[in-house]
């Protein structure tokens, strides 16, 4: 996994596209396929030195699938390098093909390589060349940095799409003669060296080097050897693999022969870079290992119970390190239980460079977690080769469980040599998290402690050491423990906890001595109510300003006095105030549950229903940012966004107050069937997108900062009592100067909705809500949600399932069939290829926000004029059209709410007219 991308990266962007069908033991193929069975792989190398790779790729014709797969290990060298079939591209890191050696069951399709190639200069050339090609169809260049080093000349980029020489850096000559290549790399800032970065998948590439006008080489002096040459080698380079016999999962099942996918419980991926670059094969759930070749995918069968080494280090400074996990080779269960003690002095004890850990609880399964970076919080993940993900945990805690075997209990106890329980008072727990099953843990039984990993781990406790734990004697039994009366002559004594001898006394003094104790009791205890309430009191009130403090409260009241619109409309609320609204926070006022926190629907004192949003922990430098945004959203005023209110700031999380939107969502309408008592027509679809489209471009450019949503999505959309749309959630959201086109954020948003170019790059701008809006609109179009499952029951990504069939087949036998019965093919096709713009992979293809209304509004324009033709033309209201009747109805109410005239309708009319001629001339569509 590239040391710069998010674990997400592969999770959010691989789609199964259908489940693969059960292989035989032998893998067949066409042309220059291998055949490949189990006894002729079990004979195949699987190493070079130190790295390892597994089939497809392979040494020799017998052991790959193909040419592109064959692999060369140079074992001149110390230690053997490992090489590509060019020869010249060597590869840096395992290649590892299966399921279990990715994040979380997803496979990772790339790995680690190096090139490089020198030019040498010439007398009187000015010129040079430099390129470099995949040497298979199975391959690209997913990402590469090269470092340039020589002397005195400008590098360029040969764009064969535009046919045109895009300039990358400027080289010039360092002022020390004798400095080397390598020096020149170190730092690589433009004088003997200049470093540049592709993103972009590439399969071939060539560079072009410019030399200044700067005399004659003069060789044989004590220059260096960046004065008479040019050198490019690659920083970092990864090369991303596919099978490439056919383009997708569909298309290889059509045709069987080739099938990659030989295991037993494996199945077929979609490659997530583009539709039509191959697919890769993958384990079922519960099974790992390799799917490429007969019984590949197997169940988990790697935990080794019981310790190879003696005397084990079983500590880290004051940290315990318990069996199953270990330090050293030989004491730990597993490749996952592996820790690294790098500091004794500081309790420095480590999982990898991002994780260290502060404690391991063997009785409750967990592991605590101190992230090093921000940016790992997202995904817990500890990455081992062909090992199983056994971890569940993220930022929000710095608990994590874990489980010992990717097995269920059943499983495990029928292989009893790699049974984990193996204490005799031990029982097998199953681990679960919100999404799969990820494995079990073992635990001592009730009435023991101790460590069920290890021969005679649980112990007994011995109850009868806790003071009062009988009225009585103890007697403690294997598991519990036993209580019996006091003997005779004896009572039990509540201060000391134990039998004493009974004691006659006199029985006036006693009593005396009761009621003067009991009342002197009960008035310390009045007086310490009394106080306690009120230093519970003083203590909140404290609290509360503190958190008022922390939050820039004070910034924010300035703020709010110094703008006459924020006053009027933004209210600065109590936490009284708005736990008296929503009944202490009663959880049956809550309204739902999303990425960035939890809503509850309130009544304030003025009997306004309001929504109010508690968000999750946020950092203390993103308050001020907070302020800003409340500040900033406080003064939009637009009829499709849900309208802030305030918020309060007397918590340790500021809470936000936003109007009650009472309909529900667009998703909700779209996807819950008629249960909700509302069927969307198309007229309501057409309405609906202009609407939330219109409030985006507000936000992108109409209001005073720019505010790039980051997070669109019909779940989104709100309706309110007349279902109109109002667009919510800015809880992603990112303010950004009116001069700025774009921010580098963390990648934030939804599955299905998110723009690949911002995931791939970070860089959020307004074409990454126009993409969004396109799901959007794919979703009124076809009425599926953006992760739907398939006629195969596989997952699929909505987006790419609508490019796709658009391809091939009509728009009208894609869409839902309401659509169809009620909009005419050209709304259908006009609607189709808007989505598909929105949905371009360059962000530079697609329309503006402006542009996506503008068109959309044009639509409900024509259709209101065709369907009052319709009606103007027609003799009698009972042969109209079903059509016209419910358009007509809609756009009577459109007309009302606009509170125009019929000299008005013209004018709007005209408006309109003039809208179509801006869209289609931004497009470059002519009439």
């Amino acid at each position: 996994m590239r040391m710069f991308e998010s674990p997400f990266y592969l999770l959010l962007l691989i789609f199964i596209v259908t489940p693969g069908e059960q292989a035989s033991g032998v893998i067949t193929s066409q042309g220059n396929n291998t055949h490949l069975s189990s006894a002729m792989y079990s004979g195949c190398p699987k190493s070079c030195g130190n790295l390892t790779f597994d089939y497809p790729f392979g040494i020799g014709s017998n052991c790959i699938r193909n040419t592109d797969f064959n692999l060369t290990c140079d074992n001149t060298t110390q230690p053997p390098k490992l090489y590509l079939q060019d020869l010249t591209t060597e590869v840096l890191e395992d290649i590892d093909v299966s399921e279990y050696g990715s994040i979380d069951g997803f496979i990772d399709t790339e790995f680690l390589v190096r090139f490089s190639q020198a030019i040498s200069m010439t007398q009187g050339v000015d010129v040079y060349t430099m390129s470099w090609k995949a040497h298979g169809r199975a391959f690209t260049l997913d990402y590469v940095e090269l470092n340039i080093t020589g002397c005195d000349f400008d590098a360029y980029w040969l764009d064969q799409e535009i046919n045109a020489d895009v300039r990358l850096c400027t080289v010039t000559c360092p002022e020390d003669a004798e400095i080397t290549d390598e020096v020149a790399r170190q730092n690589c800032n433009g004088t003997g060296c200049c470093s540049v970065e592709f993103y972009t998948n590439l399969r071939a590439f060539q560079l072009k080097f410019v030399v200044h006008n700067r005399g004659d080489l003069v060789p044989n002096t004590n220059r260096g050897f960046l004065w008479d040459s040019i050198n490019v080698t690659s920083a970092y380079a990864y090369i991303m693999w596919s099978i490439v016999d056919q383009a997708t999962c569909a298309s290889t099942l059509d045709n069987r022969t080739n099938y990659a996918c030989a295991s037993n419980n494996s199945r077929c991926y979609d490659s997530w870079e583009t539709s039509d670059l191959g697919y890769l094969c993958g384990c079922d759930g519960g099974y790992g290992g390799n799917p490429y070749i007969p019984n590949g995918c197997s169940r988990d069968k790697g935990y080794n119970p019981f310790e190879q080494k003696v005397n084990c280090q079983r500590s880290c400074g004051n940290i315990s390190i318990p069996f199953p996990f270990g330090l050293e080779e030989g004491c730990f269960a597993r490749k996952l239980f592996q820790l690294n003690c790098t500091n004794v002095t500081s309790s420095t004890l480590q999982f990898d460079d991002e994780h260290q850990v502060s404690y391991i609880n063997i009785s409750e399964g967990l592991v605590g977690i101190k992230y090093r970076s921000i940016y790992e919080q997202e995904l817990f993940g500890v990455y081992v080769p062909k090992q199983p993900g056994l971890y569940i945990g993220s930022g929000e805690s710095s608990s994590v469980q874990w489980a010992v075997a990717n097995l269920t209990c059943e499983e495990a106890k029928q292989n009893y040599s790699g049974y984990a329980c193996v204490s005799i008072h031990s029982t097998c727990l199953s681990v679960n998290s919100t999404e799969r099953y990820i494995g079990y843990r073992c635990k001592c039984m009730s009435g023991f402690q101790g460590n069920p990993y290890i021969q005679n781990g649980c112990q007994d406790i011995d109850e009868c050491l806790t003071l009062g734990i009988c009225r009585g004697v103890c007697q403690n039994t294997a598991g519990g423990y036993n209580c019996t009366s006091c003997p005779d002559k004896t009572q039990y004594d509540t201060i000391i906890l134990r039998c004493i001898p009974i004691k006659r006394q006199n029985l006036l003094l006693g009593i005396v001595i009761g009621l003067t104790s009991g009342f002197g009791i009960l008035l310390l205890s009045l007086c310490a109510s009394v106080l306690v309430r009120k230093w519970k009191r003083d203590i909140q009130k404290q609290l509360r300003r503190k958190y008022f403090e922390k939050n820039q409260g004070l910034l924010l009241e300035q703020l709010i006095l110094s703008d006459e619109n924020a006053t009027d409309n933004t209210k600065i609320f109590t936490l009284e105030e708005l736990e008296i609204a929503t009944n202490n926070f009663d959880p049956t006022r809550i309204l739902g549950r999303g990425g960035h926190g939890m809503v509850y629907k309130g009544i304030l004192s003025d009997q306004r229903v309001v929504a109010i949003k508690r968000s999750k922990v946020i950092e203390d430098n993103e308050i001020s940012q907070f302020i800003n945004e409340v500040a900033i959203l406080s003064q939009i005023n637009h009829r499709n966004i849900v309208k802030l209110f305030g918020c309060c700031l007397e918590t340790e999380v500021p809470l936000l107050v936003y109007d009650f939107v009472p309909n529900g969502s667009l998703f909700g309408i779209l996807h819950s069937g008629s249960n909700n008592g509302f069927s969307l027509s198309w007229d309501d679809s057409l309405r609906i997108a202009a609407e939330a489209a219109g409030a985006l471009y507000y936000l992108h450019s109409a209001a005073s900062v720019s505010v790039f949503h980051r997070d669109v999505k019909s779940s989104n959309i709100l309706l309110d009592s007349n279902y109109t749309a109002k667009v919510s959630d800015f809880g992603a959201s990112r303010l950004v100067p009116i001069d700025q086109t774009h921010v580098v954020t963390n990648v934030q948003g939804t599955f299905g909705y998110l723009d690949p170019e911002y995931y791939h790059t970070g860089q959020l701008n307004d074409k990454s809500d126009v993409y969004s809006f396109g799901v959007v609109l794919v979703e009124l179009l076809l009425r599926r949600e953006p992760i739907f499952t398939n006629e195969t029951g596989s997952k699929q990504n909505l987006s790419n399932y609508f490019l796709w069939e658009l391809k091939a087949r009509p728009i009208k036998e894609i869409v839902a069939t309401q659509v169809c019965e009620e909009a005419t093919e050209e709304e259908i096709n006009s609607v189709a290829s808007l989505a598909e713009m929105c949905l371009r992979l360059d962000s530079g293809d697609r329309p503006t926000m402006k542009q996506v209304e503008m068109n959309l509004q044009f639509l409900r324009t024509k259709r209101s004029n065709s369907c009052r033709v319709v009606h103007e033309n027609s003799e009698s209201e009972e042969i109209q059209p079903l059509l016209c009747t419910r358009a007509e109805s809609r756009y009577e109410t459109f007309d009302i709410s606009l509170g125009e005239s019929s000299s008005s309708e013209y004018r709007y009319s005209q408006r309109f007219n003039s809208s179509e001629h801006d869209f289609r001339s931004s497009f470059g569509i002519s009439h």
